[in-house]
């Protein structure tokens, strides 16, 4: 019977102290700082990611303002910043906040330099305006992208390859992110606390933020659509004639002998000129007659939709809900300016004649 083999008396690590595990490096986010940068979508990233900590109580982002030179200057005030553009190429977050004027020139080096980032699998985000330097890297080409709903459709004339939201609060396609405007700077940042660290850091980030934690990407900007401006001269007289005109018949061949187009030339320019399809635009108008009705006045539900050319109140509430978020009922809730200490049957009475009115008005003009 063979011995068996010799053993070590002790392990060979015996007598060695372990060497503590270096602390994991924190992420790193670079915060693009241009000339003309709004002020409160800076302030959002360094904000939500500043207030992160991780399990030692350690900082989990390392936030850095970079940009070409050592000033930047916004609306109210000259910013001081301390990071080099060249930050982008180590970041592992890079957030681009809005711009105050669009035609603002954007330098052709913080394009490369972002194009280079996302090739190396940086995770770039935008916020409110900042898509449009965004988009200038082909990076949203094909993909979903949102705004500030002032700016969504100048967004799509500019870069038609881009498939404009302006309904969301943000969009996440994983490496490429855009949100809307303002506040929704602070959703998107805390969605990506949530992505990278999980819902119950996020929701302890909320709390300190005093912001809500749940406003998912999905839900509305909750906001008033006005008419953008529209740089052709071609489409001014007939944008102006629907909103004249919700109430009526406005398919696409009453668009097309309006214009004095055939209804396929019509389809093509509205939607090079606008950023939208003629029924999209109809869809958005109504709606906005609709709010500024919610806003501004007593009308029953169902006299706005008369008004604003729905043929129903349950019309009305599909559409209003798809586009804003909420029931007509819920958005007058939170903007009507018309006095809410009016007595309920005041209010109703009001309702009831307001529909008469409309009816009376519907008769006559059928009647002329």
């Amino acid at each position: 019977m063979r011995d068996n083999p010799p053993v070590a008396k002790k392990p060979i690590f015996e007598g060695i102290t372990p060497r503590r595990l270096r602390r994991r490096r924190p992420h790193l986010v670079a915060v693009v700082a241009l000339d003309g940068v709004v002020l409160g979508d800076l302030a959002a990233p360094c904000e939500v990611f500043g207030r992160v900590r991780d399990s030692e109580g350690h900082p989990a982002y390392d936030i850095r303002v970079c940009g070409l030179r050592s000033k930047a200057a916004s609306a109210h005030v000259n910013l001081t910043v301390r990071w080099p553009l060249t930050m982008l190429r180590k970041a592992d977050t890079i957030v681009i906040p809005g711009i105050d004027e669009l035609e603002r020139p954007i330098p052709d080096v913080l394009l490369a330099e972002l194009r280079r980032a996302i090739v190396r699998g940086a995770r770039v985000a935008s916020i409110c305006t900042g898509a449009f330097v965004l988009a200038r890297t082909g990076a949203l080409d094909g993909r979903v992208a949102t705004t500030h709903w002032r700016a969504a459709a100048e967004l799509a004339r500019r870069f038609p390859a881009i498939i404009v939201n302006p309904d969301v609060l943000y969009v996440d396609h994983g490496p490429v992110l855009t949100s809307a405007g303002a506040a929704a700077g602070l959703d998107l940042c805390l969605h990506l606390v949530r992505r990278d660290c999980g819902a119950e850091v996020a929701a302890h980030v909320a709390r300190a933020a005093v912001m809500p934690l749940e406003r998912a990407g999905g839900q509305a900007q909750f906001i008033l659509r006005e008419q953008p401006d529209v740089p052709h001269a071609t489409f001014g007289p007939l944008l102006f004639w629907i909103d004249r005109h919700l109430r009526n018949d406005l398919s696409l061949p009453v668009l097309a002998r309006q214009a004095a187009m055939s209804c396929r030339t019509l389809s093509r320019r509205f939607r090079e000129h606008v950023g939208m399809t003629p029924a999209a635009w109809i869809a958005r108008a109504r709606v906005r007659e609709a709010q500024r009705l919610l806003e501004t006045t007593m009308l029953s539900v169902e006299a706005v939709a008369e008004t604003a050319g729905y043929g129903s109140a349950a019309v009305l509430r599909d559409r209003f809900a798809a586009i804003v978020g909420v029931s007509p009922l819920a958005y007058r809730r939170s903007f009507s300016s018309v006095c809410a200490s009016r007595p309920a049957a005041t209010l109703a009475s009001a309702s009831r004649r307001s529909i008469l009115r409309g009816r009376v008005k519907s008769i006559a003009g059928d009647a002329t």
